[in-house]
């Protein structure tokens, strides 16, 4: 894979109809200085406000991926991203004079060769690639999705579709190098849909700028002539122009890949993932995907790369099976002797779920008055193990951590179940239920040779501290 960041050698430009706006657009690629990113520029729109195309931005994904800024729009991005991220561009700035990119061909293609033609300029920052070294999954039962991400020290990605269609049927696809597959292989895949979709969508107003040139549409139910009538006034073409294929396909087009719809599922995501801001290194598998999922495990990826952000900064020696060790805790957290009471963090999703240990020895100073003789450690000082414990898990995408402070402003719901004595490891989990701004609310439980010992949930707030 490529060491350093690239952009454009010199801008280029296309220009077209919206699939789903049926606006005219012009869309012009420029080059962009290191660490800038994707960023698509609406040049219609007085002082041409910018949309950074990051996964914190979307707002719709409804037949496709728009962005949004403050109440600034960019429609079906996808395409546009996915050629970007199959050639290893890093760094282009996306100027466009209406609201969504030119659909083209209904491919990445068009856009993908132009780019190839203005040249590519290596620029001197290497690549900021996010490492995947544990398992990342997304489940979605209902639509029976799956998309999971796996350690590998390369790219590559696999996508499998079965819409239990004749014409379609189960296929699946991979592509496994970037340099010398995506341009040739995937970049020519154009979008699909079910002609009883069509319809629907044409009812809504969904697809104006569609037609049978940038699609390819799959028959999944038979049409009467005056229905394919009807369709073709929705659609702006004579109906003498539309003819149920028998090959499955309206209108007898011919597939480019036997497969195609699976390397367009797959062109798809790749376009998706281009809005985490940074290239990957995984082996991506998916089933079934589409734009709704494929956020979903964006955010995931997102999740995990802040996390390992916040290990940078402050886990400056990586252990194994460890997030956090003392010396990151100290500083993340304020506590000091005799009242730090979490020794590691050994599991942290950014946003849901913190584990910590506490080693609890006889040394500790409590253990001289609770009781002589009878040594048990404090309730109440497991409860504050749980809520440094919850803290870090508040205080982690905080970029001025070290002039915040986390206070608890209640506990509810709290039990002891067992004693904690002199040799035991408390292992405490901390799962987030609910977080509003500062506050949030978190479950935690403590457990000793996986027996339960304690349990409470604790609300607290982060806070600047007073000068």
């Amino acid at each position: 894979m490529l060491i350093h960041q690239r952009t454009l050698q010199k801008e280029v430009i296309l220009s077209g109809t919206g699939l789903h706006t049926g606006k005219e657009c012009m869309i012009t690629f420029k080059p962009a200085p290191v660490n800038y990113g994707y960023r698509f520029v609406r040049t219609d729109i007085e002082n041409s406000p910018e949309i950074p195309a990051l996964i914190e931005n979307v707002i719709d994904v409804l037949r496709g991926t728009t962005i949004g800024l403050n109440a600034v729009k960019v429609h079906t991005t996808e395409h546009v991203l996915g050629a970007l991220y199959g050639l290893q561009i890093d760094n282009c700035r996306i100027e466009l004079s209406g609201p969504e990119p030119p659909v083209m061909d209904g491919s990445s293609h068009p856009f993908a060769k132009a780019l190839l033609d203005a040249g590519f300029k290596e620029q001197e920052e290497p690549k900021n690639y996010l490492v995947i070294d544990e398992t990342i999954e997304y489940h979605d039962a209902e639509n029976s999705v799956d998309i999971v991400a796996l350690p590998l020290d390369d790219f590559r990605i696999t996508v499998m579709v079965d819409y239990k269609n004749p014409a379609l049927g189960s296929q699946h696809s991979g592509l496994f190098n970037l340099e010398t597959e995506f341009f040739k292989d995937f970049s020519p895949c154009r979008t699909f849909c079910f002609l009883s979709e069509v319809e629907a969508l044409a009812n809504q107003g969904i697809i104006k700028g569609g037609d049978i040139d940038n699609a390819i549409v799959i028959i999944d139910k038979n049409m009467q002539k005056e229905e394919l009538d009807s369709l073709g006034k929705k659609l702006g073409i004579e109906s003498e122009h539309l003819v149920l294929g028998e090959n499955g396909i309206l209108n007898n087009r011919e597939l480019r890949f036997k497969n195609e719809p699976a390397r367009h599922k797959l062109l798809d995501l790749l376009g998706d993932i281009a809005l985490l801001g940074m290239p990957i290194k995984a082996q991506v598998l998916a089933a079934r995907p589409g734009h709704a999922s494929n956020v979903e495990f964006v955010k995931q990826l997102k999740k995990y790369a802040d996390r390992n952000k916040l290990a940078r900064q402050y886990q400056h020696e990586k252990k194994a099976g460890v997030i956090f060790d003392i010396n990151a805790i100290l500083n993340i957290l304020p506590h000091r002797y005799p009242f730090l009471l979490i020794d590691k963090i050994v599991e942290f999703k950014l946003d849901e779920k913190i584990v910590s240990i506490k080693n609890v020895t006889m040394n500790e100073p409590f253990f001289q008055g609770h009781f002589p003789g009878n040594p048990i450690m404090p309730g109440v000082l497991i409860l504050e193990a749980m809520a440094q414990t919850g803290g870090i898990m508040m205080l982690n995408g905080n970029d001025k951590i070290k002039e915040s402070v986390v206070y608890f402003m209640g506990i509810d719901k709290a039990r002891f179940r067992k004693p904690v004595l002199p040799g035991d490891t408390l292992v405490i989990e901390a799962t987030m239920t609910n977080m509003r701004r500062s506050v949030c609310q978190f479950d935690a439980k403590a457990y000793v040779r996986g027996e339960l010992v304690c349990e409470a949930s604790l609300m607290a707030t982060v806070v600047q501290k007073n000068k």
